[in-house]
């Protein structure tokens, strides 16, 4: 199935099944010294779960793009007062030095063009503003859970698709911005319903084999029944800024 199509029919499940991560959240508003005042930009923001939560929590104007029309119609039914628009990252043709943050989160892998992608992030960022990717690094996939435990074939899958982040720190200065840190987050979870696995709203069991992904469900359901699987949720956030005077 594309990716497209995959991202039509699995919307309502990702209402369902997403969640934030408490760490990241908290993490977007420091890095961004968000108030009320702030205007963000969630690049790929699906059914808007993290726009949602900094408007409940901060309280700043939130804006978002993706190209899924489907999941942007999810997105809308929740985030009444946002700004939500169906474009990709490399075409927002958003006005420049609009926002405070620019962010997303479990994207850098789906954007077809980083290097247009980062330009359109640098330009609608007011100076002194700031780019955040949150993704993983090559460790983090592999401790990943349940994944690596339960469907390790996505291991690779993953590797494959994301790039490393010394990559994405080079990509964000050859796109002019400066500043580079880097900041691991993580919270302790537990796992008690296997229905997000089931209909695959992680887009690595996609591209698994069935077999591959009818084991692991099977392992799941076995292990489940001895109660809640325990694991650590980890993500790595990767911000530049936009230099001053730019």
């Amino acid at each position: 199935m594309a990716m497209d199509n995959y991202y039509k029919s699995i919307a309502p499940e990702y209402v369902r099944h997403r969640r934030v991560h408490p760490e990241v959240l908290r993490s977007l508003a420091s890095i961004g010294a968000l108030d009320s005042h702030s205007s963000v930009l969630d690049v790929g923001c699906g059914t808007g779960n993290y726009l949602l939560a900094l408007a409940e929590s901060v309280g700043c104007e939130c804006w978002g793009v993706d190209p899924s029309a489907a999941m942007l119609a999810e997105a809308k039914s929740r985030l009444t007062e946002a700004h939500l628009l169906c474009a990709s990252a490399e075409q927002m043709k958003l006005p420049a030095d609009q926002f405070d943050l620019v962010f997303a989160v479990d994207v850098v892998h789906h954007l077809s063009n980083r290097s247009s992608a980062f330009h359109q992030c640098l330009q609608v960022l007011r100076p002194g503003g700031k780019l955040c990717l949150v993704t993983e690094s090559t460790e983090m996939f592999r401790l990943r859970e349940p994944h690596a435990t339960y469907f390790p074939d996505a291991i690779e899958i993953e590797l494959a698709r994301y790039p490393s982040v010394a990559v994405l720190k080079s990509e964000l200065q050859a796109a002019g911005f400066v500043e580079l840190q880097e900041v691991e987050v993580a919270c302790n979870a537990e796992l008690s319903d296997i229905e997000s696995y089931r209909t695959k709203v992680h887009s690595s069991l996609q591209l698994m084999s069935n077999s591959a992904f009818d084991a692991g469900i099977e392992r799941l359901e076995q292990d489940l029944r001895s109660g809640p699987i325990p694991y650590t949720w980890r993500y790595l956030l990767l911000s530049g800024t936009k230099r001053a005077g730019a």
